[in-house]
């Protein structure tokens, strides 16, 4: 076996014109690659809204006694599906991604519906005078439940472009369909 010369530039014994011969990557692992990089910012990113959303269950609501035990649970349900999906997505199990998919969107709707319930959101909504003036006003709203509902908007978004991210990977993760 000859070893490479550092002088020259290529390797003994091939002149360049094997070119047509070398393997070639395909261009659905670059995909997964891309996609895998791009999930593991959605996470990140849903890792900080997850717990901006802890936060907002601690602050009191319409009784300040009660705990908001959804909300709790569902951030604890959503931090451990994002774990999982992590595992899933480093070592690229479909199943673990499929689940992460399930829980988690159901877990985001249950908090986003018990913290709307919990600071009267809905109702400041119906009681606004946007529905009789057509325009937003502020002033109708807290703060605490105008930093809310952009909470909710903002969550809501993310979660719709991680699943869109997730669904992209799988479909790459997936072996070519052979032809007969």
């Amino acid at each position: 076996m000859q070893h490479r010369k550092l002088t020259s530039g290529r390797p003994s014994g091939t002149d360049g014109s094997d070119y047509s011969y070398r393997m070639v990557v395909d261009s659905r692992y670059q995909l997964v690659a891309k996609g895998k990089k791009r999930l593991s910012l959605h996470f990140i990113s849903e890792a900080v809204l997850l717990f901006i959303g802890a936060i907002f269950a601690y602050l009191p609501g319409i009784e300040a006694d009660t705990r908001n035990t959804v909300a709790y649970s569902s951030v604890i349900v959503s931090v451990v599906s994002l774990v999982i999906a992590n595992i899933g997505r480093r070592r690229s199990r479909s199943g673990l991604l499929r689940f992460y998919a399930v829980v988690s969107s159901i877990a985001m709707l249950l908090m986003i519906a018990s913290l709307a319930e919990q600071h009267l959101l809905l109702k400041a909504l119906q009681d606004s005078k946007l529905w009789r003036t057509g325009k937003f006003d502020v002033n109708d709203f807290s703060a605490l439940q105008t930093g809310l509902l952009l909470y909710i908007v903002a969550i809501s978004v993310l979660k719709l472009c991680t699943i869109k991210a997730v669904m992209s990977l799988l479909l790459n993760m997936a072996p070519p369909k052979k032809t007969s």
